[in-house]
């Protein structure tokens, strides 16, 4: 009884210990020295300056740990100041030299990121400490953190959770997190943060959270509000959106959106992939381009772009791009007009999907449409890019006009094929365009209505690059009705042709002017000896030659040009017959200046007659070379000759009146008398004149002339001799 009730005793003695120390455990101050030195000497890194000390057990670790409050934490010089502090020593290795320390919970006080810098350095070599030491640059913590030491009480990992104030760590080169809060949850390979407010650049951040994972890599992934409010002054603006060469271009923008980001950075911090997803509002926003472009329908200067009021979805990964706007905008701060747009791009992939209102002016020269400014015309635009072709769908519509452009094609910038087009407009409320293009294994044009009055423009246009050299077909063209200059109308208009290499190879083709006069175009092709015979007839002249200003004040007439068109090189004549010059005002200067015998009165009322000019030309690639132009008329008669390029005109003649003419071949077998004549007055021919200069500065010089040439008087005798 005596031995049994003695160990009963020591087990209700130890049983009382355990419980106490288990729940209420025993507090002194009498070993904190101790305590102490023994930390120290286990790990001289460790110093503790200890309050009072509360022993306590941990039955389920099986482990004494110590416990106390407010004390001060020193680890490798690094000042924690601590809120309560437990040490979990191993039970059985107090009973040895050696004591082992488990564990180490901290709770502290407000922590500046410093101190935690200066404990990473025992921390084994992570992408985490490296972050830490690197990136953060300044900030403090509260934390609950639990470090685990291993058999020779060196950290071997840890446990934190806690709140952060005020934050300053730079994310990229180029995107700085300032004055952030949020709590955390964090070990060394992972990162969970809640309630993140803060500033990133200029995005203020709330409500956010975030997921970090840090294993070779890291792995972020994060829920955030964000309210954008930006002015292109500011200086860090250019480090928000260096690395997005289409955002380049913000002058200013106010927004807000729930946004959704994924990155994947290497150990250096190289961004490797990403995904960021974000919906929200573009409340203002002002987009400047560097240099100004012209829009597609009317070549006018667009210098910046503004949204109001617009809704915005964006999905932009490492491969991939996606945006849809839906809102309101405004070119060079005029009206706002509603838009939808929508973007997709996948490497050399891009689909853009645009449906506007435009009110701003558009000149459509080629069929003679003209928008005025502020009448609003709807426009949708459908684009396919894949790798380097390209396919095009679109529509346009502005009261009753109506423009159709269905699967056009381009490859490598050259047309390459398309569906079908349909044009129908109005000019001052009456009809003038009504016809469609239809390209399939030939290519057909038909319709009511074609206004051409513009067209001879594109004519006169002078090209390097022939975009269309893939169009190899045959084509007809079948309109009822064609408006060209002057109000003329050619009806009944039939084209049968050939198209090469985006060329017309082939053509025959006739239209009626009314009152029995005709248009008749030909064109015949020698493959052997690879040149193109062109001829042009027509009853009417004036309507062909409108956009020549050399032709001014010409009316009435036949005209019949011949053309030889070889690769570069082309070898035309053209040749109008009976018509008549009607205030032409170069030819009024020079006959005025000449005071040729009043001839200067003749170019007013029905104007100077010409029985026939002949004009023989070449042209070869920027140069067009004038060999002769021949003008003989009852009144006066005119040679010439020159050149005419883009930069220059040069033309030099003779002009002399039909009377001295006349007089001069009637006395040809005496040459002498025509070199010296005898009889009084005949001693002036005429005058010799040079017309020089750029476009739009032409000057005309005149020099009266006393003898003519024989070359001119032989193209007289050879004319009369033809007659």
């Amino acid at each position: 009884k005596i031995v049994s009730n003695f160990f009963l005793l020591i087990f209700i003695v130890l049983f009382l210990i355990v419980g106490v120390l288990s729940t209420v455990g025993f507090e002194t101050k009498k070993f904190n020295n101790l305590i102490s030195n023994r930390i120290n000497k286990s790990n001289n890194n460790i110093k503790i300056s200890l309050n009072s000390i509360k022993f306590k057990i941990d039955i389920n670790e099986i482990s004494l740990f110590l416990e106390t409050s407010d004390s001060i934490l020193n680890y490798r010089d690094a000042i924690i100041p601590a809120k309560n502090i437990k040490v979990y020593i191993d039970f059985f290795s107090i009973l040895k030299s050696e004591t082992q320390i488990k564990k180490i919970s901290l709770i502290s006080k407000k922590i500046n990121f410093k101190e935690l810098k200066k404990i990473s350095h025992s921390f084994k070599p992570s992408t985490f400490t490296s972050f830490l030491n690197n990136k953060v640059n300044g900030g403090k913590f509260n934390a609950e953190i639990d470090f685990y030491l291993n058999n020779e009480n060196i950290l071997e990992d840890f446990i934190a959770r806690g709140s952060v104030f005020g934050l300053n760590a730079n994310i990229t080169n180029n995107l700085n997190l300032e004055n952030s809060s949020f709590t955390f949850f964090s070990d060394k390979t992972d990162v969970l943060i809640q309630n993140f407010n803060g500033n990133l650049s200029q995005l203020k951040i709330e409500k956010g959270d975030l997921k970090v994972n840090f294993s070779s890599e890291i792995f972020l992934e994060t829920n955030f509000n964000t309210f954008m409010k930006i002015n292109k002054t500011t200086d860090d603006f250019k480090n928000l959106f260096s690395n997005f060469d289409y955002l380049k271009n913000i002058k200013s923008i106010e927004a807000e959106s729930l946004n959704n980001l994924k990155l994947n950075l290497d150990k250096t911090y190289k961004l490797k992939n990403f995904d960021f997803t974000s919906s929200g509002k573009i409340k203002k926003a002002k987009f400047n381009f560097n240099k100004s472009f012209q829009n597609l329908l009317k070549k006018v200067d667009i210098n910046s772009i503004n949204l109001v009021d617009t809704e915005i979805k964006a999905n932009i990964d490492s491969k991939n791009t996606s945006l849809s706007l839906l809102g309101n905008y405004s070119i060079d701060n005029e009206n706002f007009l509603k838009f939808s747009f929508k973007n997709y791009s996948a490497g050399d992939s891009l689909k853009i999907n645009l449906e506007a209102n435009y009110d701003r002016e558009i000149n459509l020269d080629l069929i003679n449409y003209y928008k005025p400014k502020n009448e609003i015309a709807e426009i949708s635009l459908k684009l396919n890019k894949e790798k380097e072709n390209l396919k095009l769908d679109g529509r346009f519509s502005e009261d009753k006009n109506f423009i159709s452009i269905n699967g056009i094609q381009f490859q490598k910038d050259n047309f390459f094929t398309l569906d079908k087009i349909i044009v129908k407009t109005f000019n001052n409320g009456i009809s003038n365009n009504d016809f469609s293009l239809k390209y399939g294994k030939n290519i057909k044009i038909e319709g009511t209505k074609f206004d051409a009055n513009n067209l001879s423009k594109y004519f006169n246009q002078k090209s390097d690059s022939n975009n269309l050299r893939g169009v190899n077909k045959d084509i007809e063209i079948d309109i009822l009705n064609i408006s060209v200059p002057l109000s003329e109308q050619l009806k009944n208009f039939k084209l049968i042709g050939r198209i090469d290499n985006g060329k017309f190879s082939k053509i025959s083709a006739k239209g009626d002017f009314g009152n029995n006069n005709f248009l008749d175009i030909s064109m015949k092709n020698d493959r052997k000896n690879k040149k193109k015979y062109l001829e042009v007839y027509s009853d009417l002249t004036r309507p062909l030659l409108t956009e020549y200003t050399f032709f001014k004040g010409l009316s009435g007439g036949k005209l019949l040009f011949t053309s030889i068109l070889s690769e570069n090189v082309s070898t035309s004549k053209l040749k109008i017959e009976n018509f008549k010059v009607v205030n032409a005002p170069g030819m009024v200067k020079l006959l005025s200046l000449a005071d040729l015998g009043g001839l200067a009165d003749l170019a007013e009322g029905e104007g100077l007659s010409f029985d026939t000019l002949d004009i023989s030309m070449e042209r070869n690639s920027d140069l067009l070379k004038i060999n002769e132009i021949l003008a003989l008329g009852p009144s006066v008669s005119v040679l010439m000759e020159g050149y005419q390029n883009s930069s220059i005109t040069s033309l030099r003649g003779s002009l002399v009146p039909a009377k001295t003419l006349n007089k001069l071949i009637s006395k040809i077998p005496l040459i002498g008398d025509i070199v010296i004549p005898k009889e009084v007055g005949e001693g002036l021919f005429g005058i010799s004149f040079k017309i020089k200069g750029p476009p739009g500065k032409i000057k005309t010089t005149i020099n009266p002339i006393r003898t003519i040439t024989p070359r001119f008087i032989q193209k007289i005798i050879d004319r009369k001799k033809k007659n």
